[in-house]
């Protein structure tokens, strides 16, 4: 992972990922997605499926197409800023890009049914968009499904990409019947691992990770099982995480709130407050069991 140091005056731009989880033979498991390598975000690492906000996600009509209120859509993202229409619209781009890079469709049919993943698919091949689909299916959005869980704002030096983000993370299941897979276009490889696994073959140098991505799976390996990964965004409003990197004797570092050099004194999690570039990549300063402390 190339290392940026390049400054990017432009504001953030919104976007939505969606952690997928699952109970395993060994716990809990979230689903990931190795982005191609020619990507000019992220290009060979492993990241939850996600993407940019659409100025479509939010003219779906609510109504007829989402299970909750936007009102309260835009009460749990705790974002006063924002619109209801706004809050609601990250809601769709989460549901939105969970089935374009993994297949898996939170919606169900106008008697309740489960969602036909296999036309939903078909249709969005053939041309329609995912609101033409969504009402040419008659499909309702299971927007209660996806869980606020934090809040990424890129830095306007970003360290492992040209581009700036501001992502809400939501946390969710698959439902039933429904498995989860890569789209081999965007992304190349998909694995469902255990948080700590998927860290453990990141510190072995088999896969990649950008840092949101080893942060928060270092908070979900603290959870055994997807019940208890829930109580997190059921508990608390989703936290604002705004790293704060700097370079000292040639290293660029990040900071994470809590941190000493962190303009945010108070933590937001267990575990380290920062991270520091080395190897072609970003590695907690204390090492590999200090993501668990």
């Amino acid at each position: 992972m190339e290392l940026n140091s390049e400054l990017v005056t432009e504001a953030p731009r919104p976007a939505a990922t969606v952690m997928l989880l699952r109970d395993g033979a060994n716990g809990l498991e979230v689903f990931l997605l190795k982005r191609h390598g020619l990507s000019d975000v992220l290009g060979g690492a492993y990241v939850f499926p996600g993407g940019k906000l659409d100025a479509s996600d939010a003219q779906l009509d609510a109504d007829l197409h989402l299970d909750m209120p936007l009102d309260a859509l835009h009460a749990r993202l705790n974002e006063p800023r924002i619109t209801p229409a706004e809050a609601a619209g990250l809601h769709v781009a989460a549901l939105r890009e969970a089935f374009e890079e993994s297949g898996v469709l939170l919606a169900h049919g106008p008697d309740g049914q489960a969602a036909n993943t296999t036309e939903a698919a078909a249709l969005l091949k053939d041309g329609l968009s995912f609101n033409e689909m969504l009402s040419h299916m008659g499909l309702r959005l299971h927007t209660s499904g996806v869980l606020p869980w934090s809040r990424w704002i890129t830095p306007q030096v970003p360290s492992v990409t040209r581009k700036r983000f501001d992502t809400r993370f939501f946390v969710t299941t698959v439902p039933n019947l429904q498995e989860a897979v890569h789209d081999d276009v965007e992304t190349t490889a998909s694995a469902w691992l255990p948080p700590r696994l998927a860290l453990t073959q990141y510190w072995a140098g088999e896969i990649e990770l950008a840092p949101p991505q080893i942060m928060t799976l270092a908070e979900l390996s603290r959870h055994p099982h997807v019940a208890s990964a829930l109580t997190v965004p059921a508990n608390r409003p989703p936290p604002v995480i705004q790293p704060e990197p700097f370079d000292a004797e040639g290293t660029r570092v990040i900071t994470y709130p809590g941190d000493e050099r962190h303009s945010i004194k108070q933590r937001i999690w267990s575990g380290p407050t920062r991270l520091a570039y080395r190897n072609k990549r970003f590695e907690p300063l204390d090492g590999f069991e200090s993501l668990f402390a």
